[in-house]
């Protein structure tokens, strides 16, 4: 006598539910937002911080922690994307391990760029099978992409994020102030995200940008105009992010400038950040959908007169129309087996792509030169 097979279903639904919250001066004792969830006194907090947020902050926030009798054990992470290394992550998984906190009550909190909540949030995610975590982006990027989100991970073998997880935040603090410290450079770093969003989903942001993006970047967001583009560019994100938060569906607005950008990233880590090779992701894939007849020539004009009156310095050396084309190849096993690539239908408009050939590329590659040649012309 045989048993029949024996089947057992499992079903369970998990609410995810956290805030992101602008906190203005977050070190001020009077400020709580930090002590989420567990004010008692006595209670422990281990902070990953960035050195160079610890060279500016450290002494507040030691001073913040030891206020409400906050045992803090401070972890400093050297900043850059070459820091995003299974190193660093078990160096601050054995600190961690090191320094015992309460699995639910007592958050990692991350204080940082995006390397660095990537990472730490990656480690929170995984160690004891998952404890809290809470971040602070301190960059731009991390301001209005990379820390808002559930995402999380390092570069592997490689390969960028390769190892990571979703694991939703506590809370995400937004401190404005932050952002005046940044150099030029990082600053525009991000504004290449806000960029992304206003072209595929949100023309009135586009609208904001040509307005009030350049004197927003001189004053590093802190008049009001700046604030207003900030929280309708993170409103827009989380807009896209809220319905998809595990990327089920492949098919993801927010992965516009993300295609070509990998390859480039990958191979000039160096020289470039991640929003300069999105940026350069953004206008081949305008051009491309110039092309097609998805975005008129008035429309990519647009375009081209904004991210030239923002100042960014791109450098067209870097682009080569193999490597293009290999990371669109790596970004079809990433999406499944389909291109996916999103291209703008007009300013504020998307539609995907799943048939893009490599002489589009070639041919968006050599339009990009010819646009860069005109733009040193006129300042010439």
């Amino acid at each position: 006598m045989t048993s029949g097979t024996s089947r057992w279903r499992v079903t369970y639904q998990r609410t995810i539910a956290y805030e992101v919250i602008n906190a203005h001066n977050l070190f001020d004792p009077c400020q709580t937002a930090l002590l989420f969830p567990n004010q008692a006194r006595h209670s422990r907090r281990f902070i990953v911080i960035d050195g160079s947020v610890d060279r500016l902050y450290g002494k507040s926030i030691r001073n913040y922690f030891y206020h409400h009798g906050i045992t803090a054990k401070i972890f400093t992470f050297p900043s850059g994307e070459e820091n995003k290394t299974l190193e660093h992550y078990l160096a601050i998984a054995r600190a961690l391990d090191s320094f015992p906190i309460h699995r639910r009550d007592e958050p990692v909190i991350a204080i940082g760029g995006g390397v660095l909540t990537d990472v730490a949030a990656f480690v929170a995610s995984t160690y004891r099978r998952s404890v809290p975590h809470i971040k602070v982006p301190t960059t731009l990027m991390g301001y209005i992409d990379a820390a808002i989100g559930i995402k999380n991970g390092i570069n592997f073998n490689g390969n960028k994020n390769r190892l990571g997880a979703f694991e939703p935040p506590q809370q995400v603090l937004l401190d404005r102030s932050f952002l005046k410290s940044l150099p030029r450079r990082h600053l525009l770093n991000g504004v290449a995200e806000i960029i992304k969003l206003a072209i595929i989903k949100d023309a009135g942001l586009f609208g904001m940008l040509e307005t009030h993006g350049s004197p927003s970047v001189l004053n590093g967001f802190q008049d009001e105009p700046g604030g207003a583009l900030l929280d309708r560019a993170i409103g827009g994100m989380l807009e896209e992010l809220e319905p998809n938060l595990y990327e089920d569906d492949l098919a993801r607005k927010v992965d516009f400038g993300h295609t070509f950008s990998y390859g480039l990233e990958t191979r000039h880590e160096a020289h470039l950040l991640h929003g300069e090779a999105v940026l350069l992701d953004i206008l081949l894939s305008c051009l491309i959908a110039r092309e097609r007849g998805l975005l008129s020539t008035g429309e990519s004009a647009r375009i081209f007169d904004l991210t030239f009156g923002l100042g960014f310095e791109l450098d067209t050396c870097l682009l080569d129309p193999n490597l293009l084309w290999q990371s669109l190849d790596e970004r079809t096993y990433h999406r499944n087996g389909l291109q996916r690539v999103p291209l703008p239908q007009g300013i504020g408009g998307c539609v995907f792509a799943n048939d893009i050939q490599p002489v589009e590329v070639e041919n968006a590659y050599q339009n990009l030169i010819h646009e860069m040649v005109k733009k040193n012309e006129r300042v010439y």
